[in-house]
């Protein structure tokens, strides 16, 4: 269905690019100062990916699929740039040449991770061939554990030490997180078997449950950064970013639920 390709490729653009924009900031406040070639190539996807949003907002679902999907394709390329970017950032600090800077490894993995997915998505939505529901169900799911493992992760660690409650909240999380995360890997390795309705729907419902506490969570802690009512080095960016992306997560839950029990939404899984 042409109406609802573009409305999934600007959807997941539209959300994405932010995320990539986002990302180019956060790097570029973990570099030193004398980093500059570094600097100026996150300033540049910086600008790249903001272009990439504005043009996505001015698209509408009744845009020409041809449009969008050469649109896909210039936004694939950028995606396979700042990929790039990530991992040769990644390098650097695992090869030790970097001292001083702030950008944690499991941090720019994590960021890389998350432009492979969107690359693997504008692939898939060009080609019409997105992965069948429980399939789908199971590697998203196996994705953004992962991801939510690693905000917890990451909140603990810039949560100043001083902050005992919020650091044992956020190390309460991240273990949460890293058991639904094997949980998920072995509901992985029994497929096909495993992809039974029972079966999808408890996994749904069991990381919804836990997703909803997380974003919560983060939601406060937003609201106290951006209050300044605690001691942190978190950017209130980075507080709302993965705010957001806990909001994206707990969305696509819903939204295979919902194709599960065969309630009349848009389908998720396929394209005809």
């Amino acid at each position: 269905m042409s109406d609802a390709f573009v409305a999934r490729s600007l959807d997941e653009i539209r959300f994405w690019s932010r995320i990539m924009k986002e990302h180019s900031l956060f790097l570029k406040l973990g570099f030193r100062c004398e980093d500059t070639q570094l600097i100026n190539e996150a300033n540049h996807f910086y600008s790249l990916f903001e272009s990439i949003e504005h043009r996505a907002n001015a698209f509408t679902v009744g845009t020409d699929p041809n449009v969008i999907r050469r649109f896909n394709e210039e936004v694939h390329t950028a995606v396979s740039y700042i990929w790039v970017f990530k991992r040769k950032v990644l390098g650097l600090i695992l090869r030790c040449q970097l001292p001083g800077a702030n950008n944690f490894p499991l941090l720019v993995d994590h960021v890389s991770r998350e432009a492979n997915y969107f690359r693997n998505r504008l692939t898939e939505l060009n080609l019409g061939r997105l992965e069948p529901l429980p399939d789908a169900i199971i590697d998203e799911n196996v994705f953004f554990l992962r991801i939510m493992a690693d905000h917890a992760k990451f909140i603990s660690h810039l949560l100043d030490p001083s902050e005992r409650k919020l650091v044992e909240q956020a190390n309460n999380f991240s273990q949460e997180f890293d058991q639904l995360l094997f949980q998920a890997k072995d509901l992985e390795s029994m497929r096909p078997q495993s992809q039974t309705a029972p079966l999808l729907d408890q996994f749904l419902d069991q990381n919804r449950v836990s997703v909803k506490s997380l974003r919560d969570f983060k939601r406060t802690a937003r609201e106290l950064i951006e209050a300044c009512r605690i001691k942190s080095i978190i950017h209130p960016l980075l507080a709302d970013h993965v705010f957001r992306e806990a909001e994206h997560f707990l969305f696509i839950i819903d939204m295979f639920e919902n194709s599960l029990t065969g309630k009349p939404v848009q389908a998720i899984n396929q394209f005809g």
